[in-house]
C-alpha cells in the first residue's frame, strides 16, 4: 500500500521527467511527452497543466492550416515566470548573475570581496542578491532559489564548507550564516544550495550548454586556485568529503613552489592567476602553464574517458593561449597512444561560469527528486511512472 510520501515521490519524478524530456527536446507536444516518458496521456495533461500554471513550462503559438484538424501545441521551458539566482565567491570578488530556466543571462554584477571573514561575506552576498532580486522581479520573474559556489570543498548537505584554502576556511557553516544574512534583508525563503566553484561550472555547461547529451563532462577551472567539476551518469561525481575533482592541489613537482593548502609543487603553483602573475618571463610562463594545464588534462582523461573537457576560470579567459597549449600537449598524448583525444572547449559563459553554474545547481537538484550518497541514480523503471 503506497503511503502518501511515496505517491508524492513519484508524482515529482513525473514532473521531473516531462521538465528533463522538454529541455532536451524543445517542442514536444503533451502525446509526444507520453510517448517518450511511458506515462499515459491523462497523467501528462494533468501535469503539464501543473507546470504551465506554475512558470515551468509555456505552449507555443501555432498556426492552424484549414482543413488539417487541430494541431498539437508544442510546449517549452518558460523564460518569462520563474528565475534563478547564481552566486560565485571567489578569493578575491563576487559575481552574481540573474538567470532564466534555459540559461539565458538576465542580469549580472560583480565587486570586489570586502573581507575573507565568513559573517562578512554572507553579508556582502546577501546584500548583492537582494539587488538581484530587485532585477528580476523589475523584469516579471519570481526568485525559485539560490545557488553558491565556493572556492573549497562543500558539503550541500549540511551546509558546510570543508576546506577552502585561499580563503582560509576549515568546516564553516556557511549555509547558515547565508540564510540569516538573506532573512535580514527580506528574502524569500527559496531552495538554497551551495557546491564548489567548479562543480558548479561544471553542471553550468551540462545544463545549459548542451551538455546534457554527454554523460561525462568535466569542467576545469583555473582561477587563483584550480579545480575540476566532474559530472557522471547525470550527476555531480564529489567524493567521500566533497574533495573530488581538487586537482589543483595534486602534485606535478616533488618539492616545488609552496601552495596555499601548505604542500609544495601543486598544479595550483604552475597555473593558478598568481602564477601567471609573477615569476619567470611571460613567454616562459604560459608555455610552462599550458603544457601543465594539459598534463592535467591528459590525466582527468585517462582516468575519467570524458566526452568532453571544458577549460575555464580567469587563467583561460585571459590567456586563451592557455587551451591551445593544453590541447597541443593532449593532442601528443593522444597521437603517443594512438587513439583520438577528447574534445576540448573553452567555457561558454566565460568568467560568468561558477556563477551561472550556481544558478544551473538550483535546477539540477530540482530536477533530480531522488537524491543519493552514491551521486549515481539508476534509471526509473517505466512502470513507476505509469
Amino acid at each position: 500500500m503506497k503511503t502518501t510520501g511515496d505517491q508524492q515521490l513519484v508524482k515529482r519524478i513525473n514532473r521531473s521527467a516531462l521538465l528533463r524530456l522538454l529541455r532536451a527536446q524543445p517542442g514536444l507536444s503533451r502525446a509526444q511527452l507520453a510517448s517518450e516518458s511511458g506515462l499515459t496521456k491523462s497523467t501528462v495533461s494533468l501535469l503539464v497543466r501543473e507546470l504551465i500554471d506554475e512558470g515551468w513550462l509555456a505552449e507555443d503559438e501555432i498556426a492552424v492550416t484549414p482543413g488539417q484538424g487541430r494541431p498539437s501545441t508544442p510546449l517549452r521551458l518558460s523564460n518569462t515566470v520563474l528565475g534563478l539566482v547564481g552566486v560565485e565567491v571567489a578569493v578575491d570578488c563576487l559575481r552574481l548573475v540573474c538567470v532564466s530556466l534555459t540559461g539565458e543571462v538576465l542580469w549580472c554584477t560583480d565587486e570586489p570581496l570586502v573581507s575573507k571573514r565568513l559573517e562578512d561575506v554572507c553579508e556582502q552576498t546577501a546584500r548583492l542578491t537582494a539587488q538581484a532580486q530587485q532585477a528580476q522581479s523589475g523584469l516579471g520573474l519570481a526568485l525559485f532559489g539560490i545557488g553558491v559556489g565556493l572556492p573549497g570543498a562543500c558539503d550541500n548537505a549540511t551546509g558546510r564548507v570543508r576546506f577552502a584554502p585561499n580563503l582560509g576556511w576549515r568546516n564553516v557553516d556557511f549555509l547558515s550564516n547565508l540564510k540569516r544574512s538573506l532573512a535580514r534583508y527580506g528574502l524569500p525563503d527559496v531552495p538554497l544550495h551551495i557546491q564548489n566553484d567548479a562543480d558548479a561550472a561544471a553542471l553550468g555547461e551540462y545544463e545549459f550548454a548542451g551538455g546534457h547529451d554527454e554523460d561525462t563532462l568535466i569542467f576545469v577551472n583555473c582561477d587563483i586556485g584550480v579545480g575540476a567539476g566532474i559530472v557522471l551518469n547525470d550527476r555531480l561525481f564529489t567524493g567521500a568529503q566533497g574533495m573530488a575533482g581538487e586537482i589543483g592541489h595534486s602534485i606535478m613537482q616533488i618539492d616545488g613552489e609552496l601552495c596555499s593548502c601548505g604542500r609544495r609543487g601543486c598544479a595550483e603553483t604552475f597555473i593558478g592567476a598568481r602564477a601567471l602573475a609573477h615569476g619567470i618571463g611571460q613567454t616562459d610562463r604560459m608555455i610552462r602553464a599550458g603544457h601543465s594545464l594539459g598534463v592535467l588534462l591528459q590525466n582527468l582523461w585517462t582516468t575519467f574517458n570524458p566526452n568532453v573537457l571544458v577549460a575555464g576560470g580567469t587563467s583561460c579567459v585571459r590567456h586563451p593561449e592557455l587551451v591551445h597549449l593544453a590541447q597541443e600537449t593532449l593532442n601528443a598524448c593522444a597521437a603517443n597512444a594512438g587513439i583520438a583525444a577528447p574534445q576540448v572547449r573553452t567555457a561558454r559563459y566565460g568568467l560568468l561560469a561558477p556563477a551561472v553554474g550556481a544558478a544551473a545547481l538550483v535546477l539540477h537538484q530540482h530536477l533530480r527528486p531522488v537524491p543519493t550518497r552514491l551521486h549515481q541514480v539508476p534509471s526509473v523503471p517505466r512502470s513507476l511512472l505509469a
